[in-house]
């Protein structure tokens, strides 16, 4: 040993040794490194995978986020018009929500956030900053349902913005155009025509736009027009909206302002021949 470790005479044995055995290492080895390998293997693919659903879950919620902002946006927009035409109007006004549609395929109705307790009334217009919805037919404590114009049957009085032309709107059924119904076949009326309430019934505030006139089919042997319009407020756009608590003894000679928020018509001044919807042209 003392020569060995000042000498290092027994180094080449040792080598030679080492070189024959390393083989035997390796193959006794192998289980142990096969172990270890697929063990790390599995570990990583593991990791990976639980990597890998997190990032998805991150990003559908990002997407989820992203989403409800740009929601978001386009509500405090309709809130801000709506704020506008609550200014304009000269009787008082009520912000509702639509809840829901009643699981109803014959009705065309709606059902908002307000009742009896917060002053609405049976009749009561909701509109929002494009024209008229429709109106409150059924009243609960808290909330109530509104017949849409589309509803069947449902009648609005309007008149011609263009001429003063006076008829009625009738609702013909969900999906289905309005119709003017009892109009000669000589009534001057145009494709692009503009519908106001009229207000002759009470129950509408006068000049809120209605609907445009989309179609026009005249039968002159039966002297008779059938006329097709479509709403300018588009019901499945926004859930807020506005119901007019309009009492006509108090509110019918009222000034209006000639326009709502985004620029549709909400009277027929005198000397104003053409009105023009945004959008509606």
């Amino acid at each position: 040993m003392l020569i060995d470790f000042r000498f290092k005479a027994l180094d080449p044995i040792r080598n030679n040794v080492n070189w024959i055995l390393r083989p035997l290492e390796y193959v006794m080895m192998a289980p142990r490194n096969a172990f270890e390998a697929t063990s790390e293997y599995f570990t990583t693919r593991a990791t990976l995978d639980q990597e890998n659903h997190a990032m998805k879950a991150r990003q559908a919620e990002l997407s989820l986020l992203a989403n409800q902002s740009e929601f978001l946006l386009v509500e405090n927009q309709n809130l801000r018009e709506l704020m506008t035409l609550q200014k304009q109007v000269s009787f008082k006004t009520l912000p509702v929500e639509i809840l829901f549609n009643p699981p109803n395929p014959i009705s065309q109705r709606i059902v908002i956030n307000r009742g009896i307790n917060d002053g609405l009334k049976l009749g009561n217009p909701i509109a929002n900053d494009s024209g008229i919805l429709g109106q409150v037919v059924r009243l609960y404590e808290r909330s109530a349902e509104v017949s849409l114009l589309e509803d069947r049957d449902f009648s609005v009085p309007v008149q011609v913005a263009r001429n003063g032309l006076r008829a009625a709107v009738f609702g013909a059924g969900r999906g289905n155009p309005l119709e003017l119904r009892y109009l000669p076949v000589a009534s001057d009326l145009e494709v692009g025509d503009i519908l106001l309430t009229s207000g002759i019934d009470g129950v509408y505030p006068p000049g809120f736009a209605v609907a445009v006139i989309s179609k026009i089919e005249r039968n002159v042997d039966k002297n008779s027009s059938n006329v097709f319009c479509v709403p300018v407020a588009a019901v499945n756009r926004y859930r807020q909206a506005l119901a007019f608590l309009y009492d006509p003894q108090f509110d019918a000679n009222a000034p209006v302002n000639t326009k709502s928020a985004n620029g549709a018509p909400l009277t027929n001044t005198p000397g104003r021949r053409q009105t023009r919807a945004r959008g509606m042209q």
